[in-house]
């Protein structure tokens, strides 16, 4: 009987059914995902290699000069970029991301774009690589910007036949300053922009946005010495003119913006450094009847630009 019952206990019994549990199984998931995204595929194995390595993000320096990569973080900042055309080298996206209208638009428009790659990272990667920002599952990667060499500027504009219209920004912090600048040297006819190494504003993607794409025509040259930079431009035949209040001359009274010439605007509330204020050749004011101590960087340029342009038709 012992035996028997050992017989006995080893088959199978009833069985408890799933209670239509299953059917979720059956349900559809929406698109296949890209490669890239798929754990276990090969190119996910790739991908999340080159994440790894993508992610130190070095600093390379040649004539001019190359920014380290920076980081666009977050959801509604992602897609805005993609949207305004910042440049960008790789999408990051979180595993296992919650598949909302924004991460949807980031993917497409990053598809539409091309050239951008798609990677799929873990969130401690993430985290790692934004130092625990808030991302929110999406990191959209800005590649070094290649600066010009302030002389290739005016080399540039003789190039073409031209004189020279460059502004220099001393002190100048605000990224989206510098953006408005590059647009309104591009909407007026200059040649470029001249940013000091340090203590100022590079070309990131705040720059890159405010610029509305036209830094993608309007070069950006950086200067180890900005007193330097200016002082070249001065043994080359370029007159230097820097913008203060307390100016000597009424922008309407300039001559020098006829013919080749560097407009430098300071920051808004210290102005114009004094080695740079020394190394002009002229400081000019512009005239404010409403009473105004000062103007935004970026619309200081503008009206300056302006009148060259207006001179120079």
């Amino acid at each position: 009987m012992a035996a028997n019952n050992r017989r006995m206990s080893g088959k199978k019994g009833a069985q408890v059914g799933s209670g239509g549990q299953r059917r979720k199984g059956l349900e559809g998931k929406g698109p296949t995902p890209p490669a890239e995204m798929r754990k276990g595929h090969k190119k996910n194995r790739i991908a999340t290699a080159k994440t790894k390595q993508a992610t130190r993000r070095p600093v390379v320096r040649g004539r001019g000069g190359k920014s380290a990569s920076e980081l666009v973080v977050g959801r509604n900042p992602v897609v805005e970029a993609l949207r305004e055309g910042v440049p960008a080298s790789t999408l990051y996206v979180q595993q296992f991301i919650d598949n909302d209208e924004r991460v949807r638009e980031a993917l497409q428009l990053a598809a539409e774009r091309g050239g951008i790659n798609l990677m799929e990272a873990p969130r401690p990667e993430l985290d790692r690589m934004t130092n625990n920002l808030n991302h929110q599952g999406l990191v959209l990667q800005v590649p070094p910007y290649e600066y010009a060499h302030p002389e290739d500027l005016a080399a540039a504009a003789y190039d073409e036949g031209e004189d020279p219209l460059v502004v220099a920004l001393d002190g100048v912090t605000d990224p989206r300053n510098l953006g408005a600048v590059v647009r309104s040297v591009s909407a007026f006819g200059g040649h470029g922009v001249v940013v000091p190494e340090r203590r100022s504003a590079g070309m990131t993607a705040g720059a890159w946005k405010t610029s509305a794409g036209t830094a993608a025509r309007t070069p950006v040259a950086r200067a180890t010495n900005l007193t330097r930079a200016l002082e070249a431009y001065k043994k080359a035949g370029i007159t230097v003119v820097g913008l203060a209040a307390d100016g000597e001359v009424e922008l309407g009274d300039l001559q020098a913006l006829d013919g080749p010439v560097v407009i430098v605007v300071g920051s808004e509330g210290k102005g114009l450094s004094r080695l740079v204020g020394e190394t002009c050749d002229f400081r000019v004011r512009i005239p404010m009847p409403g009473g105004a101590e000062s103007l935004n960087a970026g619309v200081a340029a503008g009206i300056v630009l302006y009148e060259a342009a207006r001179r120079r038709s």
